[in-house]
């Protein structure tokens, strides 16, 4: 079970200066934080949103592609989209898992995530229209997703810092997988490579986006960097994104949809045009093009399976009524 702090005479949690100061340099000597250690209730709730937002972008983001498998264009294809959208299952439950050794249950998250209490990335709620889109996403989505993941290996919050390890080296193979199926198409027809840059053309935007607003607008990041959940800043992150991407895109003879991008020398990496934070915020209220459907679909899989729920509880409490009885006698 987790703990928060002090016990004041009260039965509260009393976070005094002194808590807070031997807290802190517990994470500045990068020890690791467990579930039964003394933490502050502001870092727990941090981890809880960060965690929960992370794992519901997991599940939510099967879907976008798993649209794309009884239409994928071969059988070893196919084969490879439908194991990749599986491991995206694999990491929801991995990370719903390091969440509840916070106290939260996953049911309480789902629930959020329903009613809109919870959030998850933002470049799921943008359609898949090609079998391109299948691609662009391995080769930047998570390719984005890598970059801002790697750093969480070394989260000062142990079990989400360990279910990062086998996240990253799976999404690791799924970016190559989708730029293999980018390259594949950019070196095929004239038909199959613009088919490739239409795909760049509607994703490149979305995805530096999926990095956050920018440092300055950010809620979250100063603290979340303090506690070391986080490593990198949004706009570091981003900006390392944008540095590794564009040689790859210039590689496959595609051209990056932003006119203003140009190489920077005296920063050492590329200046991009301006980002259309109105939309970002818009698709992160609940208005991207396919964002009901996305929650719609969710909600329709969490009810679904309220009777599998409740079948496996009644199990676990046959075994466990079993072997309270044979313990008696």
């Amino acid at each position: 079970m987790y703990s928060q702090g002090l016990i004041g005479a009260d039965g509260r949690t009393e976070e005094t200066p002194e808590f807070l100061a031997a807290f802190q340099a517990r994470v500045d000597a990068e020890q690791k934080i467990e579930p039964n250690d003394d933490m502050p209730e502001g870092y727990r709730r941090t981890l809880v949103r960060q965690i929960g937002q992370h794992a519901h972008s997991e599940i939510v983001g099967m879907l976008p592609e798993g649209n794309w498998i009884t239409r994928a264009p071969s059988l070893r294809r196919k084969a490879a989209l439908l194991a990749k959208v599986q491991d995206e299952g694999g990491h929801g439950l991995y990370l719903y898992s390091a969440a509840e050794t916070l106290g939260v249950t996953r049911k309480q998250m789902t629930e959020e995530l329903l009613d809109g209490r919870a959030k998850y990335s933002s470049i799921f709620n943008y359609p898949t229209l090609s079998w391109a889109d299948i691609g662009t996403i391995g080769w930047l989505v998570d390719g984005a997703a890598i970059m801002n993941q790697i750093p969480l290996c070394r989260c000062s919050y142990g079990p989400y810092a360990r279910a990062m390890i086998r996240v990253c080296k799976e999404e690791s193979f799924h970016q190559r997988q989708g730029y293999e199926i980018v390259m594949t198409l950019a070196r095929g027809t004239p038909e199959q490579k613009a088919m490739a840059q239409d795909s760049l053309n509607r994703w490149w935007w979305p995805s530096i986006m999926m990095f956050g607003p920018h440092d300055a607008d950010s809620q979250h990041s100063d603290q979340s960097m303090a506690w070391k959940i986080k490593r990198f800043t949004n706009d570091e992150l981003r900006q390392k994104f944008i540095d590794a991407t564009v040689p790859q895109a210039e590689f496959l003879g595609l051209t990056i949809p932003d006119p203003e991008l140009k190489w920077n020398e005296e920063k050492g990496g590329y200046d991009h045009g301006p980002i259309d934070w109105d939309e970002f915020w818009r698709v992160v209220k609940g208005f991207g093009p396919c964002a009901r459907d996305r929650v719609a679909a969710r909600k329709k899989a969490w009810d679904d399976g309220e009777w599998v729920r409740e079948a496996a509880l009644a199990h676990a409490e046959k075994r466990r009524a079993r072997k309270l009885a044979v313990a008696a006698e």
